[in-house]
């Protein structure tokens, strides 16, 4: 937690002073921030197919930095180490409330439950309620499916965080279900998507495990956030060319980017179209306020 109070500190100087420093370069390369998405060399790596796609698009050439975990994706695009992230609803509104970074589209959700928790299939819990006094496993205090949701899901069923259960941060949805195979934790919250997709994403074949519980949906889905000082030729290049490398027919092909492969999009949406995460993140002991 203390990471979010933190590094807007650090970085709130330098902001201003970079800020419109960027001149518009139509032969630059666009510049990514990503999360590893999977550690299984003998598979594709999707962010390889997000940037083939792109550059196709954009007819610009792409470059990628892997940073460690979500608010690194927003603080190298607040300090203009990057041009855009990709990211999840919850650290979507925590950035966009910084005013420092801009939502350049904004994934609209489905009515389906973003979150589930997973145990094994000998598990005694069997409801969501059958958790309390038990050791729960989360990807990351900023991640919107393996943390907050999941939280929320909880609370609504009356447990809190560190009264009712252990809350322990894995550092992302794989080592989430990496500690319930090694019977480190009773259960691992993730994303429902991800227990869809099977191995290498999800590792348990059916029969191995359950679902528990299922969160509410979200409004928005995911979010593309770019730096302020990005250029009017690259921001409307991009607002252009990423509904195209969004769509559903490269949904297989963008992997765990898929998720957001054929949602409706909102171009430039307004910081207010976050309000709805305020409340959710409230309850997982987060304000917005907090990166500010």
């Amino acid at each position: 937690m203390g990471m979010l109070g933190i590094t807007a500190l650090t970085l709130a100087a330098c902001q201003n002073a970079t800020a419109d420093a960027a001149p518009a370069d139509a032969d630059a390369p666009i510049t990514i921030a990503t999360l590893p998405v999977s550690d299984d060399p003998t598979q594709v790596n999707p962010v390889e197919a997000l940037v083939e796609l792109l550059e196709q698009e954009t007819g610009r050439e792409v470059e990628v930095t892997d940073v460690p975990d979500y608010l690194s994706v927003v603080e190298a695009i607040r300090a203009d180490h990057v041009d855009i992230g990709i990211m999840s609803g919850f650290p979507s509104a925590l950035a966009v409330n910084t005013g420092e970074v801009d939502a350049l589209l904004a994934w609209e959700g489905s009515d389906d439950p973003v979150s589930t928790c997973v145990v094994l299939d000998d598990s005694p819990v069997q409801t969501v309620e059958d958790l309390a006094g038990r050791t729960v496993a989360f990807a990351d205090q900023a991640s919107s499916s393996g943390y907050f949701m999941p939280v929320y899901m909880l609370h609504e069923a009356g447990l809190e965080q560190g009264e009712d259960y252990e809350a322990v941060f894995s550092g992302g949805h794989e080592g989430s279900f990496a500690a319930l195979q090694q019977g480190q934790v009773d259960a691992a919250c993730t994303a429902v998507m991800l227990t869809e997709m099977g191995a290498p994403m999800f590792p348990f074949a059916d029969g191995e495990w359950r679902a528990v519980g299922e969160s509410p949906a979200m409004a928005i889905q995911g979010t593309v956030l770019a730096r302020q000082s990005l250029d009017e030729e690259t921001r409307t290049l991009l607002e252009e060319a990423l509904p195209r490398v969004f769509s559903a027919g490269n949904a297989e092909a963008l992997g765990a980017y898929g998720s957001f492969a054929g949602l409706d999009v909102v171009i430039a949406p307004e910081p207010s179209a976050f309000a709805s995460f305020a409340d959710i993140a409230a309850v997982a002991g987060v304000e917005l306020e907090d990166l500010e």
